[in-house]
């Protein structure tokens, strides 16, 4: 059976290195990386921005009818830069409000229909890598890969820390520990598409692992598949 390009599905809990996995494989196969955690980030800034009161549907529905999300594809990268409403909002998604709401609008029906929807059309010419917190199981329930990631809670702290510290030092250790706490648990309990293991996902635990020796377990699962592996640009 000659070699094809597959649908790599990465799920897990926050902090646990996913887009940065996912980046660096779909640039050594050449595939589209897709970040659907910021795409409900995306969301969840206009919904800030715009006052939206989330917890009204009809609120929401209208919200979302003014909302266009796109992606333009960055060939050095292989990945889709975010755009909302033609703007490239990537500075600012990551802001620690947005951060302790995106979980909250993530969990509405009304919001990951929109987004699902989006994320399966991006699918169906395979070829992608796309990580988030539902990909394997309600995405993608068809992936040719799929994975499942964590790492000690501890340790997703101090990767957080470290990533939010850069952009605003007076963030605490604290706040990032209970905002990690708080989303953990609103995703995995949340009514629609909850976070859980999907039954044919590989696990992949990185608490002890550096980026190069997690890309090679991975690399060695996409070979078991029979997808062409090529050498990615740096």
């Amino acid at each position: 059976m000659p070699a094809q390009k597959i649908i790599i599905a990465i799920d897990g809990y926050s902090s646990c290195g996913k887009s940065t996995l996912a980046k660096e494989l779909a640039g050594q196969l050449e595939y589209n990386y897709i970040d659907s955690g910021a795409m409900y980030r995306a969301i969840t800034l206009y919904f800030l921005r715009n006052h939206v009161d989330y917890s009204d549907p009809i609120k929401v529905l209208d919200a979302i009818a003014n909302i266009n999300i796109s992606f333009i594809f960055n060939e050095q990268t292989h990945s889709s830069d975010l755009q909302l409403n033609d703007e490239d909002v990537a500075p600012y998604i990551r802001d620690m409000i947005v951060s302790e709401k995106v979980s909250e609008v993530a969990a509405i029906r009304e919001v990951r229909s929109f987004a699902v929807a989006q994320q399966k059309r991006m699918g169906r010419k395979k070829g992608i890598v796309m990580d988030g917190r539902d990909i394997g199981t309600a995405v993608f329930p068809d992936a040719e890969l799929k994975i499942f990631m964590t790492a000690d809670p501890e340790v997703r702290v101090m990767r957080r820390f470290k990533e939010m510290y850069a952009t605003n030092p007076h963030v605490t250790i604290d706040e990032v520990r209970h905002n990690l706490e708080l989303r953990d648990y609103i995703d995995s309990t949340r009514e629609e598409s909850p976070l859980h293991q999907a039954p044919d996902a590989l696990l992949l635990d990185n608490s002890g692992l550096t980026r190069e020796e997690q890309l090679q377990i991975v690399l060695k699962w996409v070979k078991e598949r029979n997808a062409p592996i090529r050498q990615g640009r740096d």
